[in-house]
């Protein structure tokens, strides 16, 4: 009978004693009117979402950002005083521990942070504005912005580019995307040349996405239910439109449209949009060597659908309903983009955003 290598079995015992557990995706849904944010796990296995925990907020909870390193997350509230509470998170468990509130500059409709997590960028609506503050090295953002540009009406979103050295926003009153250029140094930007791309009169220009390959801009415009596709020059950090389709679903004549979040799968194949007026998320497959846009179908969900997002690995979609106070987990079909139906689950009061993060 052969002898047992019992030294090499406790070795690879330690072995793997010492490794991490797999790691959890955890769900942040900011819930306004409730003042709180719900924090669930999402469970691949069981493909369910389970409650970790309710934080309580100091005001009108919505836009939320989580941070490059996943170690905090970021919550506009909307109620006054305006400001941003800064959260570190749990590696462990994804729960929150609130280290501070300061004030932002405005209503703050947006929040995102740089590609380092030096700096939080903020676009008011109600104020016309884009604000950089600057964000500590223990993780929460400073009260003392480094810069504050007035912009055309209705400032709604704003993001950096992968390279972190263009900042892009846009104005949904001015039918715009504004282009500047990003110090990362000082946080502050310049006027890029040109220094905005303009949507079709009337479209308002909302949320937007960059495609994983930096080729492609994607921007959803609210007010006439359309979803524009750019070539992105990520040299030089400038837009040009390729075309437009609509995400309303066809046929529908249920009022005027309001369209909400756009959402892109990790690996660049799936394109989702949200649709307020008749609540529904329209899907799209992308050609990742033209930029095209292929209907995938639209898709009944929660009502008032205003934020919505996609899991790390691009296996799950979570939306949530501002007027259902209810979230439902859907399964992508990898092959289609197709939504299923796995679960829905019971939040706060107006839940608006969603924020999903996997734990180192």
């Amino acid at each position: 009978m052969p002898r047992k290598n019992t030294g090499a079995a406790a070795l690879l015992a330690a072995i793997m004693g010492t490794m991490p557990a797999t790691a959890k995706t955890i769900v942040y849904v900011s819930n306004a009117d409730s003042r709180e944010i719900s924090v669930l796990e999402l469970d691949a296995a069981s493909k369910q979402l389970k409650p970790v925990e309710t934080v309580a907020v100091s005001g009108t909870a919505m836009p939320m950002a989580i941070s490059p390193d996943r170690r905090h997350l970021y919550v506009s509230l909307r109620s006054q005083p305006f400001s941003v509470s800064s959260f570190a998170i749990d590696q462990q468990s994804g729960k929150l521990d609130l280290l501070s509130t300061v004030p932002l500059p405005d209503n703050m409709a947006y929040v995102a942070t740089d590609r380092t997590g030096r700096f939080l960028l903020s676009a008011s609506y109600t104020g016309h504005k884009i604000a950089i503050n600057p964000i500590g090295p223990q993780g929460f953002a400073l009260a003392e912005p480094v810069q504050v540009v007035e912009t055309r009406k209705h400032a709604h979103a704003i993001l950096t580019d992968r390279s972190n050295r263009h900042v892009f926003a846009t104005n949904l009153g001015g039918d715009i995307l504004l282009q500047y250029r990003f110090d990362a140094m000082t946080g502050k930007v310049t006027p890029n040349d040109p220094p905005f791309v303009e949507t079709k009169p009337g479209a308002g220009p909302r949320h937007f996405v960059f495609h994983p390959n930096d080729r492609f801009v994607y921007l959803v415009n609210e007010l006439d239910g359309t979803l524009d596709a750019h070539r992105f020059d990520a040299a030089k950090g400038v837009m040009s439109k390729l075309g437009s389709v609509s995400i309303v679903p066809p046929g529908f004549s249920g009022g005027a449209p309001a369209s909400a979040e756009i959402r892109i799968t990790p690996d660049g194949r799936f394109l989702y949009a949200s649709e307020r007026t008749s609540n529904t998320i329209a899907a799209f497959k992308v050609d990742s060597e033209s930029g095209a846009l292929a209907p995938a179908g639209n898709f009944a969900t929660e009502t008032q659908p205003r934020g919505f997002n996609i899991d790390p690995r691009g296996h799950f979609l979570v939306a949530a309903g501002q007027k259902s106070n209810s979230a439902t987990l859907y399964g992508i079909d990898p092959e289609t983009g197709a939504l299923k139906e796995l679960q829905r689950v019971t939040l706060g009061k107006n839940p608006n955003w969603v924020e999903i993060v996997d734990l180192p």
